[in-house]
């Protein structure tokens, strides 16, 4: 169902105005979005076009009775992976991702595959194509750098963004994940403290003394986390 085959939830290529769209404009682009996905699916469920085997199976899935209880249990909000992103002093690319580039001042990790869904629909020589596709993975876990989280000093010194960090389109189509975003807050969280505590910009923190923090106390509050495989 999800960028699989020629056809998928993904309306490929109707996302593009989003991200210089006003709200209004992004409300239209998003209901285009709900509307495309919804059709699919009664399509695939209710079509006699549909081979039954098909058409069998959708039937037997719906909407989920206990979430989004009112919107007729389907989702609210539109799921933006990538829009702007922050241009800092250190961009992370696909070498940081592959190991061919490793920070020393990182403040997490990130491990997925870099991963993109299709840009836009071609034809060619007559074939309908989808194009930009990107799933390159097989690399171990590596650090996020804590000045991709920052902004250049000549921009701002007082600002933390551990979402629409500083990296590449490849990129970021690994880092984006949410336990990423989760220990990435975290790191945040501690610069922004470490920063008011002395009264300097979010450039001159200490990130050695960050990373002996986060990995002496990573919970916040003195004890140690558990491993749910070797601690039962």
């Amino acid at each position: 169902m999800n960028n699989f085959g020629p056809f998928s939830t993904d309306f490929i290529g109707a996302n593009k105005n989003y991200v210089e769209a006003n709200y209004t404009e992004r409300l239209k682009i998003a209901k285009e979005h709900a509307d495309y996905c919804k059709g699919l699916l009664w399509f695939l469920a209710y079509d006699p076009s549909v081979p039954i085997e098909i058409s069998s199976q959708m039937r037997e899935w719906g909407y989920p009775k206990d979430e989004f209880i009112d919107n007729v249990g389907f989702p609210h909000q539109l799921y933006v992976r990538e829009a702007r992103r922050m241009k800092s002093d250190y961009i992370m690319t696909e070498h940081n991702c592959t190991g061919k580039y490793k920070v020393d001042d990182g403040i997490g990790l990130a491990a997925y595959t870099m991963d993109s869904h299709n840009c836009q629909r071609i034809v060619i020589n007559g074939m309908v194509k989808n194009e930009g596709d990107v799933q390159v993975g097989g690399f171990p876990p590596y650090p996020v750098s804590y000045r991709s989280i920052i902004p250049s000093i000549n921009d701002c010194f007082n600002l933390l963004v551990p979402v629409c960090l500083s990296a590449t389109h490849i990129a970021y189509g690994s880092i984006r994940m949410e336990p990423v975003f989760m220990v990435l807050a975290q790191s945040a969280a501690l610069a922004a403290s470490i920063s008011i505590d002395n009264n300097q910009s979010v450039q001159k923190v200490d990130v050695k003394f960050m990373q002996q923090k986060l990995a002496k106390d990573p919970l916040f509050d003195g004890s140690q986390p558990i491993d749910p495989v070797f601690n039962l």
